[in-house]
């Protein structure tokens, strides 16, 4: 006598799993598929890492490279009319020194690479950890030695020069996040 061993009552609900050798069939396909998925996104992430980001400098330590292209420039941060610190050993850990840093809390940026490369001061904020999230864009500005550039955050580094960026944060009380306190 050949007994027929029940499948489960869960597996009702999906099709091709109540008979046993559909759902072999089934699960052998979802496991193929799910193995294809995840070396698909594991060669997809070591390439991106390997080829693409290999001589960005944005991603790249500068420590035993011939630095060929180095400059330095100043910049002032101010977030609602408040100056900001710009911390000393930005872009500096203990194994690696980015392409983008700082030496000292004084405001001087450094931007070195083995060839000349268009450092922009949203590189250098992005390095930093600057919140841009959280400013209004269409307020805020970057000036270059006085005068406001129209690129903002794309504005190039050049050696020598004064940056000031002016941001005006989302939640500074003239608008952006609401309120929901009752008016007095």
């Amino acid at each position: 006598m050949y007994i027929t061993r029940a499948a489960p009552s869960w597996f009702m609900i999906w099709p091709g799993m109540g008979d046993p050798s559909k759902r072999r069939k089934t699960l052998r396909y979802l496991a193929i598929t799910a193995a294809i998925g995840i070396g698909v996104a594991l060669t997809n992430t070591l390439v991106i890492q390997k080829l693409v980001k290999a001589d960005d400098p944005l991603y790249q330590c500068i420590n035993g490279r011939e630095i060929n292209y180095q400059i330095s420039a100043t910049l002032e941060i101010y977030v609602d009319g408040e100056k900001q610190d710009i911390p000393a050993n930005v872009g500096i850990t203990n194994n690696c020194q980015r392409s983008l840093y700082t030496l000292s809390d004084d405001g001087v940026i450094h931007a070195a690479w083995t060839k000349e490369y268009p450092f922009e001061v949203g590189h250098f904020l992005w390095l930093m950890g600057f919140n841009l999230r959280g400013m209004d864009d269409t307020k805020s500005k970057i000036y270059v030695n006085g005068v406001e550039s129209p690129d903002y955050i794309h504005t190039l580094l050049q050696d020598g020069a004064h940056y000031r960026a002016e941001f005006v944060s989302n939640y500074n009380g003239s608008g952006g996040a609401p309120t929901f306190t009752p008016p007095s």
